[in-house]
C-alpha cells in the first residue's frame, strides 16, 4: 500500500529586507513632503481670519499670542516634529551626514519655537502697544530656537546643494543653493527690522523654503522606488 504524505505547507511569504527598509524611509519622507504645505496653509488661514494681524507687518510667529495662540504654537510643534521624521528619512536616502543632522536641528529649532511663544509685538494681538514691546525671558528663546534652526535650514539646502553639484544635478543643486541663499537674506533682513518688505520678503522666504522641503522629500521619494 502506498502512502500518500502530503506537501509541506507553504509558509508565508516574507518581504525582503531590504523592502522593509524603504517603506520605512518612504514613512519618513513622506512627513517631508506634508510639514511644508500644512505650515503655510494653515498660517496663512489664520493671519487671514486673526482680527488686527497683517502679513505686511507681522510675522507669523505673533500668532502663538491672544485667545487663539495655541493653535499655532501647536501647529509649529508638529511642523517641527514632522521635520525632525524626514530628516532621519534623508539620512537613510543619503550618503550624507551633515544635511539630515542640520535638517533635524531646524526641526528641532521650529518644535521649540512653538512650546516658547514670541512677545507680542507690533500691535499685535488687538490691544498691543505699538512698536518692538518688551521682551521676556520666553520671547528671547524663541527668537534663539527659530534663529538656530533657520540658520540650520540654510546650512543644510546649500550643503546638500553642494553634493548635487557635485554629482552634475545641476537643477537640484542649483535650487538648493537658492533656496538657502534666499532664506538665510531674508531672515537677516527681518531680524534687522527692516519693516514691512523684509517682511513680505521673509514670508516668500519661509514659502519657497517649505515648498523646498516638499520637492525634496517627494525627489528622495522616487528616488527609493
Amino acid at each position: 500500500m502506498t502512502t500518500h504524505v502530503p506537501p509541506p505547507a507553504a509558509s508565508p511569504a516574507v518581504a525582503p529586507r531590504g523592502c522593509r527598509a524603504d517603506r520605512v524611509t518612504k514613512s519618513l519622507l513622506g512627513w517631508g513632503v506634508i510639514a511644508g504645505p500644512l505650515y503655510v496653509g494653515v498660517s496663512l488661514i489664520e493671519a487671514t481670519v486673526r482680527p488686527g494681524f497683517d502679513l505686511t507687518r507681522h510675522s507669523w510667529s505673533l500668532l502663538s499670542n491672544g485667545p487663539y495662540g495655541w493653535v499655532h504654537a501647536t501647529l509649529l510643534v508638529l511642523t517641527g516634529l514632522m521635520t525632525i521624521a524626514a530628516a532621519l528619512g534623508f539620512r537613510r536616502a543619503l550618503a550624507l551626514r551633515a544635511v539630515p543632522v542640520l535638517l533635524g536641528l531646524y526641526g528641532a529649532g521650529l518644535l521649540a519655537a512653538g512650546l516658547c511663544t514670541a512677545d507680542p509685538a507690533d500691535g499685535f494681538p488687538v490691544g498691543t502697544a505699538a512698536g518692538p514691546g518688551v521682551v521676556s525671558g520666553h520671547g528671547l528663546m524663541h527668537l534663539a530656537a527659530a534663529g538656530t534652526g533657520f540658520l540650520a535650514f540654510s546650512a543644510a539646502t546649500v550643503t546638500l546643494g553642494v553634493h548635487y553639484l557635485r554629482r552634475s544635478q545641476r537643477g537640484r543643486g542649483l535650487a538648493a543653493i537658492s533656496t538657502g541663499v534666499l532664506f538665510l537674506t531674508a531672515f537677516v533682513g527681518v531680524a534687522a527690522g527692516g519693516g514691512k518688505p523684509t517682511v513680505v520678503a521673509f514670508v516668500a522666504a519661509v514659502i519657497v523654503a517649505c515648498s523646498w522641503l516638499t520637492v525634496t522629500s517627494i525627489t528622495l521619494y522616487r528616488d527609493e522606488s
